[in-house]
């Protein structure tokens, strides 16, 4: 099979710039060539075709020429004005201010994970607590952000664990929110040990969406997650099977509105595909999302987070979501949610608005985080390395920042510039542009660089592996296959949890 060095190497000095073609990027998928232009259109063409392109040679007669012309691909056909809708429609983020804000309510836990740096506060460090007068000037904050609509998210430590304040938190956003009339979302990420029915129905009442983390079968979740005098794996699943009742007993559908379960792929989780994928679909779970271990390393040097080979994780990536495929087929719904984020912009022509995959990311402009001292950072990544001893991603405090320094402040302009993909050496040529986001902390903590070196880059190795897999079952074109990937693209929003307020 000739590759796209070798045919390059064939053409010698016939290969010259085709004409009438608008710009694009190639990549070879599944022994054929991928192309795609800076509209987010995509096309293959077989490898003699491709030659054709190379020597500058496209009759108009051509069927070539036809495909070329259906996906946007030729200049003298290309609506301008709509191709420039299109880049603004999908680029609309960019018009609202952020609307994720982490707050850090504590840092005591009651868990221990080999890859949590929160693990370290033991329970008895109530110095790492918010207080309610923080909490209450994140609450200001955060309503000041020019997005429509916002998102308060509760994160640890295990934020149960100073449930007080939350509470106080949730009720007094909802108060100031009267002022303001932003839809206002809340979300805790809880490990679950700590709940109980009080709590619970406070949560429910107030519309909190409740996420957790499951890391596979039990046998690999507690080894993972160790609860002091308990067991991380029974506690997490009793209560996802209680509140996902809960949520049906007040009529919501459990298909939309039910836990939110979280994979942490470890070294470890590399070895359990197909169990993963089975545990969760046993839970009721119908979106899993295998993402990648935390590549910051902030428990230590432990096996468990040391970065893995890049070969092993897309192999435990394609063996897994081929399971989710063969269920699919089976009539079981349900999805992975990374390849989803990148179908929605590849066949959904759409941005979901995934602050860590998209172009320019989400530090600063999409998201911040407020650590339980009231310090503010770009992202929760950012947070950690503070935790960490590193003050990089530090751009403020609640106590003298206004909401303008935040947006103004030179690290969030640094972080705006440095993950433009266009601007990027290696992103500028790469065929997954279109559709593809890196963290500069991400790039900052394996790299030392906020701009990254995508060559050397384990997550742009995992993007590119992804996208590989999903693009070659596009090309494969088996109707059953491209269906259930069109399926995951169809966003439902979930109404229940937005508390809409009008101005008073």
């Amino acid at each position: 099979m000739t590759s796209l060095a070798t045919l390059f190497t064939e053409l010698g000095p016939a290969a010259k710039s085709p004409s009438g073609l608008v710009p694009f990027r190639f990549r070879e998928v599944g022994g054929d060539v991928l192309l795609t232009n800076f509209l987010g259109d995509w096309l293959f063409v077989t490898k003699d075709e491709f030659r054709s392109l190379a020597r500058g040679e496209l009759d108009p007669a051509s069927p070539l020429h036809d495909k070329l012309a259906s996906r946007n691909f030729l200049r003298d056909g290309l609506d301008q004005a709509k191709a420039a809708e299109r880049i603004a429609y999908k680029k609309r983020f960019l018009n609202w201010g952020p609307n994720l804000h982490i707050a850090v309510v504590t840092l005591r836990c009651n868990e221990t994970c080999v890859y949590c740096h929160a693990s370290r506060a033991n329970m008895d460090a109530v110095h790492t607590d918010m207080t309610p007068e923080i909490g209450e000037k994140v609450v200001d904050l955060m309503l000041q952000s020019t997005s429509p609509s916002v998102t308060l998210e509760f994160q640890g430590g295990e934020p149960l664990a100073n449930f007080p304040v939350m509470k106080h938190v949730i009720e007094y956003a909802l108060a100031r929110n009267r002022a303001y009339g932003k839809g206002l979302e809340f979300t805790m990420v809880s490990n679950l040990a700590m709940m109980d029915e009080e709590k619970l129905a406070f949560l429910v009442d107030r519309k909190v969406q409740i996420c957790t983390s499951i890391d596979g079968p039990e046998h690999l979740h507690t080894k993972q997650r160790i609860l002091a005098g308990g067991n991380a794996h029974r506690e997490a699943v009793k209560w996802i099977e209680r509140i996902n009742k809960a949520y049906i007993d007040i009529g919501l559908d459990p298909t939309l509105y039910h836990v939110e379960a979280l994979l942490t792929t470890t070294r470890e989780a590399l070895k359990y595909p197909k169990e993963i994928v089975d545990t969760y679909v046993g839970l009721g779970c119908r979106a899993i999302f295998l993402r990648p271990v935390d590549p910051f390393g902030f428990a230590g040097k432990t096996a468990q987070i040391v970065e893995y080979d890049r070969a092993a994780y897309n192999d435990f990536y394609r063996t897994a979501v081929e399971h989710i495929l063969d269920l699919n087929r089976r009539g079981e719904q349900v999805l992975e949610r990374y390849g989803s984020i990148f179908l929605t912009k590849i066949l959904g022509d759409d941005d979901p608005n995934f602050l860590d995959i998209r172009s320019p990311s989400g530090s600063g402009i999409g998201a911040l985080a407020y650590n339980y001292d009231g310090k503010i950072f770009s992202s929760d990544e950012g947070r950690m390395m503070y935790e960490t001893g590193d003050p990089a991603f530090q751009i403020g405090d609640v106590f003298s920042s206004t909401y303008r320094s935040l947006m103004k402040h030179e690290t969030v302009r640094a972080l705006v510039l440095a993950s433009i993909r266009e601007a990027q050496p290696d992103c500028v040529n790469c065929t997954y542009t279109p559709y593809c986001g890196v963290q500069p902390e991400h790039s900052y903590r394996t790299q030392g660089t906020i701009f990254g070196r995508m060559r050397e880059s384990t997550l742009c190795a995992v993007h590119k592996g992804i996208q590989d897999f999903l693009f070659d079952k596009l090309r494969e074109n088996d109707p059953k296959t491209v269906e259930i990937l069109r399926r995951w693209t169809t966003v439902r929003a979930r109404t229940h949890f937005i508390h809409a307020s009008s101005a008073s």
